[in-house]
């Protein structure tokens, strides 16, 4: 089935109504069974939700390439343990999605 996540407004609008700050002390346990992804700040969270959603296995592929999209690591998850981060983060079953808050510009 080919899909086009580009046009598909009805997900974005969803995911992004579904996009809330949670605690990494919320997280903790979900990532202890390997379900959650970090995304880099130069990508678009809600962006990353649709393509996963979609399927979209070339984009997602390059982004992990690239670095952009990995499982959270051991020492990420350590450092907002320390820090007691709060992260945007969004549900594409079976993962949850973070992304640190991107910092201001002046």
């Amino acid at each position: 089935m080919q899909t086009n996540p580009e046009k598909d407004t009805e997900l974005r609008l969803k995911v992004n109504s579904e996009t809330a700050r949670l605690a990494w002390s919320e997280l903790e346990k979900h990532f202890a069974q390997g379900n959650v992804v970090w995304v880099a700040n130069e990508l678009d969270l809600v962006e990353v939700a649709v393509r996963i959603s979609h399927d979209d296995k070339t984009t997602i592929a390059q982004w992990m390439a690239d670095g952009k999209v990995a499982k959270v690591s051991d020492q990420q998850a350590l450092d907002w343990q320390a820090a007691d981060a709060a992260l945007w983060a969004v549900v594409v079953s079976p993962f949850i999605l973070v992304q640190q808050e991107k910092p201001t510009r002046h």
